[in-house]
């Protein structure tokens, strides 16, 4: 089945999320960001090392809300380890979207952040790592189109433009990015384990399980 993954893609989620309930929380979350504009001192957003151009940025100028906080040092591989996760004080600014993100298809979560940037700037083209053996699980979320989010494919240079509110994609076997958009952009990712039933809809990507969500968006 894995042969059948096409590059570049995604998995639309719309169809699992409530949309309008989303979308209601775009004023929400544009006020309690814009908050944090004079006294932030939350992380910077780091590309990680698989940039598509190597002189690219690493630090494009996003920032990170924590909506949990890991019970040690902050690794990539550790997104979906929900057992180290627990929600954190800055959640409580969030309540709202906390409680949008309950109702997501998780049985546990792990990492959950907002990322944003006052400035629209691009985010370069990356892979968040390189281990074709590791499938997070994962919903990446925005209740708004201010930044033009894409997946790329290195060898033919198609963009594809993510058209919905909610996706899953691959973040390996091909690479990710946005484009420069004006203002507050903003999007929420939450990492976890999906719940039984909606593993149940997911194809096997048996070999290279980084590809189950494109392998998804093919055969759907």
């Amino acid at each position: 089945m894995q042969s059948m993954a096409r590059y570049p893609s995604y998995k639309d989620l719309d169809a699992f999320v409530d949309v309008d309930r989303l979308r209601a929380l775009d004023d929400f979350i544009t006020e309690r960001l814009l908050q944090r504009l004079e006294a932030s001192g939350d992380l910077a957003f780091y590309t990680g090392p698989f940039l598509l151009n190597p002189s690219a940025p690493g630090l494009p100028g996003s920032r990170l809300v924590y909506l949990s906080k890991a019970a040690r040092e902050d690794v990539y591989y550790d997104l979906d380890r929900t057992e180290l996760w627990t929600v954190s004080e800055e959640a409580e600014q969030f309540a709202p979207l906390m409680e949008f993100i309950a109702t997501l298809p998780f049985e546990a979560m792990g990492r959950m952040i907002i990322m944003y940037d006052f400035n629209g700037r691009a985010v370069p083209a990356h892979r968040d790592h390189d281990s074709s053996e590791l499938c997070h699980e994962f919903i990446w979320l925005r209740t708004n189109f201010a930044k033009p989010f894409y997946m790329l494919e290195p060898a033919t240079g198609e963009k594809l433009y993510v058209a919905s509110h909610s996706a899953w994609f691959d973040t390996v076997n091909q690479y990710h990015g946005a484009d420069p958009g004006s203002g507050l952009s903003f999007s929420i990712r939450v990492d976890g384990r999906f719940t039984g039933e909606f593993r149940r809809l997911i194809p096997d990507a048996a070999g290279n399980p980084a590809s189950a969500p494109s392998l998804w968006a093919a055969t759907a």
